[in-house]
């Protein structure tokens, strides 16, 4: 469970807002990526305590990532600073809230913790803990929902004088789907989003293209880790997220595996549904 700053423990914990400890640091930011598969938390901490660092180093207690959305669930974080947790496993909203905690994972007395402040030096002898319980908790880290999605960078417009069925501009600030009847969103299916996704790989592709052709010296590749975010608004919300899905990238020719791996499997979603309508007699 996530512990908020209001807990009490009968035992000294690393906690910023408690004074069991001289130095009561135990500090968590994380920055939240994603791929196809898996959802990234790249986690970097401070911890006050070289007591309790010792104890990690010496495998006496683990770190463990707790992840609070429509339940809780632990994960542990080895000696690498990334958790990697697969998307059917979890699901992330803007209640989602983060926190890292140690654990004992032996019996842990606390005659030789010189890190604690006074009030314990005349009873910490007499401090004994048993194994799995808790020795320090970070701050509490919220997730806002801020995850980017292909669809947020997508504008839909209705257009009766468009000398096509459909039309896909790439402007300034969004890549604009133009339909010339509003029938061709499927508005009356319950999948109309989903029956939609074509267009967004697209759209995708042609936007991706002129991002290519526009910003790269060669007219042919971008590398993300050498450039810095464009100052075109849509060129801008590509690059964050290009870079949020871990994505170094792009060229002329992986753009459809970049869609892939940015878009969450959209034309397997299209496919699945498709399918569906069709064993339905639809």
């Amino acid at each position: 469970m996530i512990f908020s700053k209001n807990a009490i423990f009968p035992y000294p914990v690393l906690k910023n807002e408690l004074d069991d400890y001289t130095e009561n640091i135990f500090n968590l930011e994380v920055d939240l990526k994603d791929n196809t598969n898996e959802f990234i938390f790249e986690i970097t901490y401070e911890i006050g305590s070289d007591y309790i660092k010792n104890l990690i180093d010496t495998k006496k207690a683990a770190l463990f990532l707790v992840i609070r959305a429509k339940d809780n669930k632990f994960f542990r974080v080895e000696n690498n600073s990334k958790v990697s947790i697969p998307k059917n496993r979890i699901s992330l909203d803007n209640r989602t809230s983060i926190q890292l905690i140690i654990r004992a994972e032996e019996q842990i007395d606390f005659q030789d913790n010189n890190d604690l402040t006074d009030f314990y030096t005349g009873i910490k002898t007499k401090i004994s803990i048993d194994k799995h319980c808790l020795l320090g908790l970070s701050n509490v880290v919220i997730f806002d929902g801020s995850m980017r999605k292909p669809f947020d960078i997508f504008e839909k417009r209705i257009s009766s004088d468009l000398n096509s069925d459909i039309k896909i501009e790439v402007g300034s600030e969004t890549i604009i789907i133009e339909y010339k009847h509003e029938d061709y969103q499927f508005v009356t299916s319950p999948n109309s989003s989903i029956l939609n996704y074509p267009y967004i790989y697209m759209g995708m592709q042609k936007a991706l293209m002129n991002m290519i052709t526009e910003k790269s010296e060669d007219g042919e590749s971008l590398d993300f880790t050498d450039m810095e975010m464009p100052e075109e608004p849509l060129y801008a919300k590509l690059y964050n997220l290009l870079k949020s899905k871990g994505i170094d990238g792009v060229d002329i020719k992986n753009i459809d595996e970049v869609i892939y791996k940015s878009s969450d499997r959209i034309l397997e979603k299209f496919s699945n549904v498709i399918k569906g309508l069709n064993e339905n007699g639809n």
